[in-house]
């Protein structure tokens, strides 16, 4: 049986996840990582059914090779560090970017029960730039934003400023999932997306977001089209490749 179909906040979904005891650890149910153990309560249940966000996660299953650096910004609870670490194998690395000190606790978690060594955490808010700034940590665990609101002080990195600095490997393809900063992530990672043109999985928040992104994206020569079968201007989550990087 397949539970692609479960929507994230449907009845039967909450209906599971109330039934299950919230520590709960369970096997994954399908999917590339089936069998993996996940906490029940660390996220929504389309995680534990292997259901979660469908089609982005075929794209991301079927794109990335073994032996590859991949990023994970916004790493949130591990769902897609978990998958990469799978797909990439023991040759391959890991690198997941996850700020807000709860989400770190439940990524851990993850990675030990599930013997991950080829992921290295980054405890940091990606950004254009290093240092300090305020976060909210939002109305659930997955919609932490930075904001001069917030009650939270992380710390931020640039992807340029590690890469090039040679404090990380390069990468060759790069989740993006950071409720609203998307557009920062993306200049601060311009001369890493100019030079080692990794392939993009992105997550935009607003139109207005959505709209810079794809034009800073295709000024340096990127192209991108919608993950989904939606309009280009109604899909909020995007691939983004390099004309040779699809040969």
């Amino acid at each position: 049986m397949q539970f692609n179909w479960l929507p994230l906040k449907s009845q039967i979904g909450r209906i599971i996840k109330i039934c299950l005891p919230s520590g709960m650890i369970v096997p994954i149910f399908q999917g590339t990582l089936r069998g993996k153990k996940w906490m029940i309560a660390s996220s929504n249940i389309e995680c534990a059914l292997g259901s979660y966000e469908y089609e982005k996660r075929k794209l991301f299953e079927n794109r990335i090779s073994k032996g590859s650096v991949v990023y994970d910004v916004g790493a949130h609870v591990g769902f897609y560090t978990l998958l990469a670490s799978e797909i990439v194998g023991p040759e391959g690395k890991v690198i997941a970017f996850e700020p807000v000190p709860q989400n770190l606790l439940f990524l851990r978690r993850h990675l030990q029960l599930n013997g991950c060594r080829n992921v290295t955490i980054v405890d940091a808010a990606v950004c254009d730039k290093e240092g300090i700034a305020c976060f909210d940590r939002g109305p659930n665990s997955s919609m932490g934003h930075i904001s001069k609101d917030g009650d939270l002080i992380v710390r931020l990195v640039s992807l340029d400023e590690l890469v090039m600095k040679n404090r990380i490997d390069p990468p060759d393809y790069i989740k993006i999932d950071v409720e609203g900063a998307e557009l920062l992530v993306l200049k601060g990672a311009k001369k890493t997306l100019t030079k080692y043109k990794p392939e993009l999985f992105l997550a935009t928040h607003s139109p207005e977001l959505h709209r810079n992104c794809c034009m800073f994206l295709r000024s340096l020569g990127c192209q991108i089209r919608p993950i989904a079968n939606e309009r280009m201007n109604l899909s909020d989550e995007l691939f983004g490749f390099w004309p040779k990087s699809l040969q």
